[in-house]
């Protein structure tokens, strides 16, 4: 029976490509891994698999029983259903480590960069070996996808000088190519408030509180905002479903590098708190702010502890 290799819930590009990147890697070293995925792709992870002709990893929706390693998370609330039935081998993630509790040993690879692929590359490294010219497109596609281009506050030189590496073994220009993925992945129009909210989103707890974030790329913010009352809707719908205290939903513009945020549940004070911003029609501005992982869940994590 093949070791599953996945990410988070609402893939998107990283968790992906990560995960078939990983399945590549064990795959040389001789071991039997098959990358799955926990939903469905998103524009922008499916611009990248299109481009270097690679198909999408299978859709699984339980793991109990299975064999596993995790790539890209590691939070209870946004791993597999069954995971507490799962044996966790290993554990690939630049995330923060919070709800995580495993019965046995694992082998455990974190590093504070940009994106999972940059770990995985040097682990690549470390055992003599090269991804393949299509693998090689992924993980730069993940790079790009949460760099943003190598423009987030996330992003590392590590980031930088892995992405110019894939960039030459898949044969392509990762200024040139990444724009063009980049504003594949900002085609909303056509989306459900619900399409919209799940593309990128996560639950976290933090302190005993229960929150999600959502995020979308977009050069044209003013599309998404006419939507919002039927975001506001849908959010209020999982706020009650999941038992979440509050929902954030970003709206990052990637050319001008600042976001606006829709608010629903009892999130404005500790938003207002965390951003030292006023919420104003459930709404607030956040200025200079593109990375959830490191310019909104650290404020939020610290506002909610201090209630």
């Amino acid at each position: 029976m093949s070791i599953l290799v996945f990410g988070h819930k609402n893939p998107d590009t990283d968790t992906i490509c990560s995960a078939i990147a990983y399945a590549e890697l064990k795959g040389k070293l001789g071991k039997d891994v098959k990358p799955v995925r926990l939903g469905e792709i998103n524009e922008e992870t499916k611009f990248a698999l299109d481009y270097f002709k690679v198909e999408k990893p299978e859709l699984v929706e339980n793991v109990a029983g299975k064999k596993i390693i995790l790539v890209d998370h590691n939070e209870r609330t946004q791993t597999a259903d069954g995971f507490e039935e799962a044996k966790v081998l290993e554990l690939v993630d630049h995330h923060r480590i919070s709800n995580f509790n495993v019965d046995e040993p694992l082998t455990v690879r974190m590093s504070p960069v940009g994106c999972t692929a940059t770990i995985i590359l040097n682990l690549f490294r470390e055992n003599n070996l090269v991804p393949s010219k299509k693998t090689a497109g992924l993980m730069l596609s993940a790079i790009i996808s949460d760099t943003l281009l190598f423009k987030s506050p996330t992003c590392t030189e590590h980031d930088i000088k892995a992405g110019k590496a894939l960039g030459e073994i898949a044969g392509v220009d990762p200024q040139k190519y990444g724009l063009e993925m980049l504003k594949a992945g900002t085609a909303l129009g056509g989306k459900s408030e619900a399409e919209l909210i799940n593309m990128d989103m996560k639950t976290f707890e933090i302190d005993g509180v229960k929150v999600g974030v959502a995020q979308v790329n977009t050069v044209n913010e003013a599309e998404l905002l006419e939507k919002k009352e039927k975001l506001i809707s849908e959010m209020n719908d999982i706020i009650s479903k999941d038992g979440l205290k509050f929902f954030l939903f970003i709206i990052t513009n990637i050319l001008s590098n600042d976001s606006i945020g829709i608010v629903a549940g009892e999130g404005n004070g500790i938003i207002e708190k965390a951003f030292n911003v006023k919420v104003e029609n459930s709404l607030v501005t956040l200025k200079g702010v593109v990375s959830r992982k490191k310019q909104v869940i650290p404020p939020l994590t610290k506002a909610i502890q201090s209630l």
